[in-house]
């Protein structure tokens, strides 16, 4: 491969990089309470307030997860703020922060970690 298509190949990747990551964080936030963690299923059970971009009311059920990883920040009882969107016929969260002990809804996250594979 020339010197020239390696170089078209990096900007198209790295494009298509930023364009996920600049959709994912376009994306309404929403807050929850964890219900259940399932590792084994890739699954969080979260009772949420209404997510605007999936036209979706507050409910109870679970979300599959983009990246397993998020799973170990969070247990049962923690109230969360997170994204989320249909990916595959799933709906799937995508970001997931814990809130501190007490916050409000709509109140500030504490600054996330990204998990980037």
């Amino acid at each position: 491969m020339n010197a020239t298509m390696k170089k078209l190949i990096t900007l198209l990747t790295a494009t298509w990089l930023s364009t996920a990551a600049f959709a994912q964080d376009a994306l309404p936030k929403a807050d929850g309470e964890v219900r259940r963690v399932d590792a084994r299923a890739q699954t969080v059970t979260l009772k949420h307030g209404e997510i605007k971009n999936l036209d979706m009311p507050p409910m109870t059920m679970a979300f599959k997860v983009q990246d397993p990883a998020l799973l170990s920040q969070v247990k049962a009882g923690d109230k969360v703020r997170f994204t989320a969107d249909k990916l595959g016929g799933n709906y799937t969260v995508l970001s997931l922060e814990p809130l501190p002990a007490g916050a409000p809804a709509g109140a500030p996250a504490p600054a996330a970690t990204e998990h980037k594979h």
